[in-house]
């Protein structure tokens, strides 16, 4: 039997924190909690995935937008042992997501502390790279809305508009998959210094908003395509049009690396427009012949 048990298991798609809030707080609690009971029961050790949700909104986002101290890291800078988990109102069920993963958190933390359960929580911040989430229609649900960046790939090999969500102006950090994978691996290599630990994984250069992000991906996609840019590359439209009632957003999400770089040496390397470039390639070459083909299908049909 294996000594350590990696648990990935979640529904964590933002359409379905709202139009699936029992089942994403069954699969990120309730189905989580056999699994850190039967590593506590039998001294395995876990390395749980949670998320970088569970931190909600910034204490910067409650004051007036023109407020000296929102230029202060501690008021947006997201710290594992310092900063509050902020949610929005039960009505808005965008959040059944980030409760239920502070919740099972909570759990381990606890199982750690009374019975001494070894364990290392990971919140990713915006993994991304090729392969990352599906194509809608291709392959995944047509009626499916992944992640922001498979959503706007979509847009760009169909060559539609890229929908920008409340404007897009909520802020994010990216980082490349093989790097938070190297990250990942220093965990599993060195559970003397992982465990206990809850860990940051993610890229604080990489900073944009939304709508910036769209702005890269339209430039980076027409060098790997060759296709002109639209005349209307983007539209402006409401969550409650793209996720439907009860959405709500984070404001910032900038992770402070201080624990993860202490205790393991790791610090994230590949710049945004180098991972976009590497994903977009990917992204045309392996799926814009397919959405030719079943663009093509639709319309004989029509």
């Amino acid at each position: 039997m294996a000594d350590l048990t990696i648990n990935l298991a979640a529904i964590c798609t933002p359409a379905d924190y709202n139009t699936r809030p029992l089942d994403t707080i069954y699969s990120n609690f309730i189905d989580a909690l056999p699994v850190v009971k039967y590593c506590s029961e039998n001294n395995k050790r876990l390395i749980h995935f949670s998320t970088c949700e569970v931190y909600g909104k910034t204490i910067g986002s409650f004051l007036p937008k023109d407020h000296p101290l929102r230029k202060e890291p501690e008021f947006y800078v997201l710290k594992e042992d310092d900063s509050p988990c902020i949610f929005g109102p039960i009505v808005k069920q965008r959040w059944s997501y980030a409760c239920a993963k502070q919740l099972i958190e909570r759990l381990i933390f606890a199982e750690g502390a009374e019975n001494g359960l070894e364990f290392t929580i990971v919140r990713p911040f915006n993994w991304i790279g090729p392969r990352m989430d599906f194509i809608p229609g291709v392959d995944g649900p047509s009626e499916g809305v992944p992640r922001v960046l498979a959503c706007f790939s979509n847009n760009l090999l169909r060559r539609e508009p890229l929908k920008l969500v409340d404007g897009g102006e909520s802020q994010r950090t990216f980082v490349y998959i093989k790097d938070a994978i190297e990250a990942v691996l220093l965990m599993i290599e060195n559970p003397a210094r992982a465990n206990g630990h809850i860990f940051n994984v993610g890229n604080p250069n990489n900073e944009v908003t939304v709508r910036e992000l769209a702005q890269m991906m339209m430039e980076v996609y027409a060098n790997v395509s060759g296709e002109p840019p639209l005349d209307e590359p983007m539209i402006d439209v409401s969550s409650n049009q793209f996720y439907g009632e009860g959405y709500d957003d984070s404001d910032k999400r900038i992770p402070d690396m201080t624990i993860i770089n202490r205790q393991l040496g790791w610090n994230p390397k590949t710049p945004l427009k180098d991972l976009l470039e590497t994903t977009l390639t990917y992204q045309h070459k392996t799926y814009k012949e397919a959405i030719k083909r079943q663009m093509s299908q639709a319309s004989a049909s029509s």
